[in-house]
């Protein structure tokens, strides 16, 4: 166990920063589960902004890579593009 002040107080941050992410990136898939499970067309469009915006964000606070949201947002445009 840690024995200063400052790595006890490091320690509380590393753990709520983890819960905080670990939320925002589980709702990240359950939002990309859901959008592939579509199958009509126009459902699919109107969640697609939604979730692209739910990966801008997390790749910008470093959540997620953002390289991975990029293969994320290029997969789900050709899944709804495969849509009939």
């Amino acid at each position: 166990m840690a024995n200063h002040k400052s790595s006890l107080k490091r320690i509380r941050q590393t753990k709520t920063r983890t819960e905080h992410n670990r939320y925002y990136a589980k709702t990240m898939r359950n939002a990309v589960r859901k959008l592939r499970a579509m199958t009509n067309k126009e459902e699919a469009a109107a969640l697609y902004p939604k979730v692209q915006k739910m990966l801008d964000k997390l790749a910008k606070t470093n959540i997620i890579h953002r390289n991975k949201a990029a293969n994320l947002k290029s997969s789900l445009t050709k899944h709804i593009n495969s849509l009939g």
